[in-house]
């Protein structure tokens, strides 16, 4: 009887972590190679990131530096609760929302719109997010741009993406607009200090027309802090 008891146990085990396992596939894995061994190491982080209580809501670690390019008025306070994060370091995502269609839309375009259309299509273009291992849309500031900040470089030059499971964003903006998305309940610090400089922070999923335009100000003013300049400026 104890040896049954034993058996189901560990299979219960086993099938606990191939169902976390591939729950963690289906979010992306954030650049993390998909595999049992990725997962492994993510988890490790996590216990240390865990064993160090980081408050990922707190802007205080963000430098006060720098210039800011967001026009506060688009990006009001957050309406409602901060949504929940899901249990993994990497990759950081929260738990879905519903969104509306059109919503839905614009922000898995949002990424190429920047890109075609002027005068940001001078500075970036789009392609596969290489921070998140192919996976996603993404910008980057092209290496040729004379303007460019020094910092892009901290990134792989990647401006911004959108993540398909659950339409949250990774977006690297200047310290003082880092500090506004937070302090207004747009985003947050990103887990993994060693992997990403203190303003690439995330952006929550919008859940409407409304709050995507919210994102769009916060992704262009990503745009100004990697080219180096106001874009909009020189319309």
């Amino acid at each position: 009887m104890a040896t049954a008891y034993v058996v189901a146990g560990v299979a219960a085990a086993g099938l606990a972590f191939w169902y976390d396992f591939k729950s963690w596939q289906s979010f992306g894995t954030g650049g993390t190679p998909p595999t049992i061994q990725g997962y492994l190491k993510i988890r490790q982080w996590g216990l240390y990131l865990l064993y160090t209580r980081q408050n990922l809501i707190d802007p205080s670690p963000i430098p006060d530096s720098g210039t800011s390019y967001i026009k506060p008025q688009k990006v009001p306070n957050r309406a409602g609760r901060r949504p929940g994060l899901t249990r993994w370091t990497l990759p950081q995502r929260q738990i879905s929302e519903k969104i509306t269609p059109a919503a839905s839309s614009t922000l898995h375009n949002l990424m190429q719109d920047f890109a075609k259309t002027a005068p940001y299509s001078h500075y970036i273009d789009s392609r596969p997010s290489k921070t998140e291992g192919g996976t996603g849309p993404a910008i980057y500031v092209k290496p040729d741009v004379s303007t460019i900040n020094p910092a892009a470089h901290k990134i792989f030059y990647e401006v911004a993406h959108v993540h398909p499971a659950e339409n949250s964003l990774h977006v690297y903006v200047s310290p003082l607009d880092a500090k506004l998305v937070m302090k207004r309940g747009w985003g947050l610090r990103f887990p993994v200090t060693w992997l990403a400089p203190p303003s690439w922070i995330m952006v929550y999923a919008p859940r409407n027309e409304e709050e995507v335009e919210v994102v769009r100000e916060i992704v262009r003013a990503a745009v100004c802090y990697a080219v180096g300049l106001d874009v909009d400026a020189i319309r």
